[in-house]
Protein backbone atom coordinates (compact mmCIF):
# COMPACT_ATOMS: atom_id res chain seq x y z
CA UNK A 1 0.00 0.00 0.00
CA UNK A 2 1.31 3.61 -1.06
CA UNK A 3 1.10 6.05 1.08
CA UNK A 4 2.31 10.14 0.96
CA UNK A 5 2.42 12.45 3.32
CA UNK A 6 3.31 16.47 2.25
CA UNK A 7 4.91 18.59 4.94
CA UNK A 8 6.42 21.78 4.94
CA UNK A 9 3.93 24.54 3.08
CA UNK A 10 3.24 27.54 4.83
CA UNK A 11 3.42 31.52 4.01
CA UNK A 12 6.37 33.20 2.39
CA UNK A 13 7.61 36.28 0.65
CA UNK A 14 7.68 37.10 -2.48
CA UNK A 15 10.79 36.42 -3.68
CA UNK A 16 11.44 34.25 -0.63
CA UNK A 17 12.27 29.97 -1.10
CA UNK A 18 10.29 27.13 0.23
CA UNK A 19 10.90 23.66 0.41
CA UNK A 20 8.33 21.13 0.43
CA UNK A 21 8.68 17.44 1.18
CA UNK A 22 7.02 14.00 0.46
CA UNK A 23 7.31 11.17 2.40
CA UNK A 24 6.04 8.10 0.64
CA UNK A 25 5.44 4.56 2.48
CA UNK A 26 5.20 1.47 0.39
CA UNK A 27 7.75 2.25 -2.21
CA UNK A 28 11.41 1.33 -2.46
CA UNK A 29 13.47 3.95 -3.92
CA UNK A 30 16.15 2.37 -5.13
CA UNK A 31 14.28 -0.43 -7.23
CA UNK A 32 11.04 1.14 -8.12
CA UNK A 33 10.08 1.97 -11.72
CA UNK A 34 8.41 4.57 -10.73
CA UNK A 35 8.00 8.09 -10.78
CA UNK A 36 7.06 10.72 -8.05
CA UNK A 37 5.92 14.09 -9.13
CA UNK A 38 4.76 17.55 -7.60
CA UNK A 39 1.40 19.36 -8.59
CA UNK A 40 -0.27 22.58 -7.83
CA UNK A 41 -3.95 23.74 -7.89
CA UNK A 42 -4.75 27.01 -6.79
CA UNK A 43 -8.59 27.60 -6.32
CA UNK A 44 -10.98 28.41 -9.59
CA UNK A 45 -7.40 26.68 -11.45
CA UNK A 46 -6.89 23.79 -12.96
CA UNK A 47 -4.33 21.04 -11.51
CA UNK A 48 -0.89 21.73 -12.87
CA UNK A 49 2.57 20.01 -13.58
CA UNK A 50 4.72 21.07 -11.40
CA UNK A 51 7.89 18.34 -11.39
CA UNK A 52 8.59 14.96 -11.24
CA UNK A 53 11.78 12.58 -10.89
CA UNK A 54 11.89 8.92 -11.57
CA UNK A 55 13.17 7.17 -8.72
CA UNK A 56 15.46 4.47 -9.68
CA UNK A 57 17.25 6.81 -12.71
CA UNK A 58 16.87 10.08 -10.91
CA UNK A 59 15.79 12.01 -13.99
CA UNK A 60 13.99 14.91 -13.92
CA UNK A 61 11.17 16.81 -15.68
CA UNK A 62 9.55 20.05 -14.98
CA UNK A 63 6.24 22.12 -16.21
CA UNK A 64 6.63 25.59 -17.40
CA UNK A 65 5.57 26.69 -13.77
CA UNK A 66 9.02 25.75 -12.66
CA UNK A 67 10.84 27.78 -15.03
CA UNK A 68 14.33 27.52 -13.63
CA UNK A 69 13.15 28.64 -10.20
CA UNK A 70 11.92 24.88 -8.77
CA UNK A 71 13.70 21.74 -7.92
CA UNK A 72 12.60 18.38 -7.41
CA UNK A 73 15.13 15.91 -5.23
CA UNK A 74 15.27 12.66 -3.41
CA UNK A 75 16.70 11.15 -0.48
CA UNK A 76 16.00 7.37 -1.33
CA UNK A 77 17.34 6.51 2.59
CA UNK A 78 14.26 8.71 3.81
CA UNK A 79 12.09 7.55 1.02
CA UNK A 80 11.30 11.19 0.82
CA UNK A 81 10.82 13.46 -2.82
CA UNK A 82 11.69 17.16 -2.39
CA UNK A 83 10.28 19.98 -4.12
CA UNK A 84 13.03 23.20 -3.58
CA UNK A 85 11.33 26.38 -4.67
CA UNK A 86 12.79 29.84 -5.08
CA UNK A 87 12.04 33.40 -6.57
CA UNK A 88 8.32 32.71 -5.26
CA UNK A 89 5.40 35.09 -6.88
CA UNK A 90 2.06 35.53 -5.41
CA UNK A 91 0.83 33.19 -8.61
CA UNK A 92 2.85 30.38 -6.97
CA UNK A 93 0.52 29.91 -4.20
CA UNK A 94 -1.79 26.98 -4.23
CA UNK A 95 -2.26 23.40 -2.54
CA UNK A 96 0.79 21.35 -3.62
CA UNK A 97 0.02 17.71 -4.39
CA UNK A 98 2.56 14.84 -4.28
CA UNK A 99 1.96 11.73 -6.27
CA UNK A 100 3.17 8.48 -7.73
CA UNK A 101 2.92 6.32 -10.36
CA UNK A 102 2.38 2.66 -10.92
CA UNK A 103 5.19 1.01 -11.93
CA UNK A 104 4.41 0.97 -15.55
CA UNK A 105 3.35 4.84 -16.14
CA UNK A 106 2.79 6.63 -19.65
CA UNK A 107 3.96 10.05 -18.52
CA UNK A 108 5.51 11.80 -15.69
CA UNK A 109 3.73 14.76 -17.04
CA UNK A 110 0.31 13.72 -16.71
CA UNK A 111 -1.56 13.75 -13.95
CA UNK A 112 -3.39 10.26 -15.54
CA UNK A 113 -0.23 8.65 -14.95
CA UNK A 114 -0.24 8.53 -10.78
CA UNK A 115 -2.28 6.48 -9.19
CA UNK A 116 -1.46 7.92 -5.36
CA UNK A 117 -1.81 11.47 -3.80
CA UNK A 118 -0.80 13.01 -0.92
CA UNK A 119 -3.07 15.05 1.15
CA UNK A 120 -1.37 18.29 -0.28
CA UNK A 121 0.39 21.55 1.50
CA UNK A 122 -1.22 24.75 0.95
CA UNK A 123 1.55 27.25 -0.12
CA UNK A 124 1.11 30.90 0.48
CA UNK A 125 3.00 33.99 -1.39
CA UNK A 126 2.38 37.05 0.06
CA UNK A 127 3.02 40.33 -2.54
Amino acid sequence: QVQLVESGGGLVQTGGSLSVSCAASGITFRVSRRAMGWFRQAPGKEREFVAALTLSAGSTYYGDSANGRFTISKDGAKNTVYLHMNKLKPEDSASYYCAATRPSYSSTMSANSYAYWGQGTQVTVSS
